[in-house]
């Protein structure tokens, strides 16, 4: 009776002891477009397309209605959404640099935790990801149409197969994801996996079935489609990323994208072709030519969203077949915001709203409530925190973000950040955007273009548009002093380093 005992004690407490059981972790789908401006989702309130499966992810759990970037370029945001870090803590603050991949990340340490790790589609970092068991990745920015792959496996005893694979690139991923869903795991494990899209990354080339999508009628305008910046500094007035003489002839399908096989050429030349004959004929010119150009921008970058939804909605059908959407942790985001002809822009890196503002959408049912909209103010720093906390992983006390379960219900608890902080840092660099860094409350933003020594301040709630900057107005002196006191605090916060610490690389430009 005694050895009995003493048997079940040592039972009870060899399982308190335990980490907590893999049935009870969290699955985590991570779906990460690649340029997706907010202001192209409906659930966001979009008047130019419909995004039914990303809007389904909301409906069912929580959309995070003032989520921002830390640095709004593609490599720095990747790589501070891994680390939970600032670009100048985890050492990445520009697209021609090489991150530094060996140093703790999010994944690695789900990974060591006993996650099975998985990325599909886009890594958009220099060197080969760690901290995933499998990994099938685009060659460096990726193709629309026939990209090469590189696989690593745990099964593939020679490291790597790299090989071109017929078809488009979103629904390549797609496919090789829920692929990866059905067969590639160890169901016994609770899973990461990284569903990475190009799209719709630069130069927005849309699935064969999409090319004439939104030819039926012309897309609503931007009401800053033709800003002249009189109302910003002079760094507005020296980018080269205007609709009206920025954009390439192959941006506007003028020229075919490349690697098309012969029967994907013959389909494209078929719908483009007339459509460009019409264009020449009209021999548009000023404002009506800048008209055009935005048309035929912005409707086919929205045909590559229409894939990526499509992408969506088959992984969320895949997860609710193998009974895993209840404890499936499902994230939609993008690595930083995009202009629609706003400002007359197309591209991102300013803190200006619609590229430093970025969609995050999370459906976790066990634990967030469907239909929830949070607005406390939020950051790329916050998702390895986040994914963490959700794991039951600690989160390392020198991250700079912090976990957003606390305010998943939509309430703000005591205590939340009432600022974010941004530095952006290449220049000079494509689209000739100056540096700058800035704070960002509920209502104001002050930008500082330190090299040119120019703040700009503006008010949200009365100027949503940012086409009034009040740095000048003696009204706002006092809220002026405010945020450049709030921004030397989140400096000294970060440990961000005194001066201009960054130096451009010697060598390469890579957008």
């Amino acid at each position: 009776m005694k050895i009995a005992f003493l048997r079940i004690l040592v039972l009870v407490l060899t399982t308190l002891a335990s980490p907590t059981p893999a049935k009870d972790q969290p699955n985590i789908v991570f779906i990460m477009s690649d340029d997706h401006g907010f202001q192209a989702i409906s659930a966001y309130g979009s008047n130019r397309n419909s995004t039914p499966n990303i809007d389904r992810i909301a409906k069912d759990g929580a959309l995070l209605d003032r989520f921002f970037v830390g640095n709004s370029i593609c490599a720095p945001s990747r790589a501070t959404m891994l680390t939970g870090l600032h670009s100048h803590a985890n050492g990445l603050t520009d697209n021609r640099r090489p991150f530094n991949a060996a140093q703790r990340h999010v994944v690695r340490m789900l990974q060591s935790a006993g996650y099975q790790t998985g990325l599909i589609g886009k890594w958009h970092l220099e060197g080969e990801p760690t901290g995933f068991d499998h990994y099938d990745r685009l060659i460096s920015q990726g193709e629309y149409y026939n990209p090469r792959f590189r696989l690593r496996s745990s099964d593939h005893t020679d490291g790597f197969t790299t090989a071109q694979q017929t078809g488009y690139v979103t629904d390549l991923i797609t496919e090789k994801s829920i692929d990866w869903l059905k067969h590639g795991r160890d169901p016994g494990r609770p899973f990461m996996l990284c569903v990475h899209h190009k799209a719709p990354h630069r130069d927005w080339s849309p699935a064969l079935r999409h090319l004439d999508l939104y030819d039926d009628a012309p897309l609503p305008e931007p009401p800053t489609l033709f800003d002249d910046w009189d109302g910003k500094g002079p760094a507005a007035h020296t980018q080269e990323m205007t609709i009206s003489r920025d954009l390439s002839v192959r941006d506007l399908k003028l020229r075919p994208p490349r690697r098309l096989t012969d029967g994907q050429r013959r389909v494209w030349d078929s719908v483009y072709g007339p459509k460009n004959d019409t264009f020449r004929e009209m021999n548009l010119e000023g404002d009506l030519l800048t008209k055009w150009k935005y048309q035929r921008y912005v409707k086919d970058y929205l045909r590559c969203i229409a894939s990526v939804d499509e992408g969506v909605g088959r992984i969320l059908d895949t997860l609710a077949d193998l009974d895993l959407d209840d404890n499936t942790i499902v994230i939609y985001t993008s690595d930083q915001g995009w202009y629609l002809g706003e400002h007359g822009w197309f591209d991102k890196r300013w803190m200006y709203e619609e590229s430093f503002r970025t969609p995050f959408i999370i459906r976790w049912p066990r634990q967030i409530r469907a239909g929830t909209k949070v607005s406390s103010l939020t950051q790329n720093i916050d998702i390895a925190p986040t994914l963490l906390d959700a794991a039951g992983v600690g989160v390392p006390s020198d991250m700079h973000g912090v976990s957003m379960l606390p305010v998943l219900n939509g309430e703000e608890p005591e205590g939340w950040r009432q600022s974010v902080y941004y530095r952006y840092y290449e220049y000079p660099g494509w689209h000739s955007v100056q540096r700058h860094e800035g704070v960002r409350t509920k209502r104001h933003k002050l930008m500082h273009f330190y090299q040119l020594g120019v703040y700009e301040l503006y008010d949200l709630d009365l100027d949503p548009d940012e086409m009034n900057n009040v740095i000048d107005d003696v009204a706002y002196a006092p809220v002026a002093t405010q945020l450049r006191a709030e921004l030397a605090a989140l400096k000294a916060k970060y440990h961000v380093p005194a001066g201009e610490h960054y130096q451009p690389p010697a060598d390469g430009r890579r957008e």
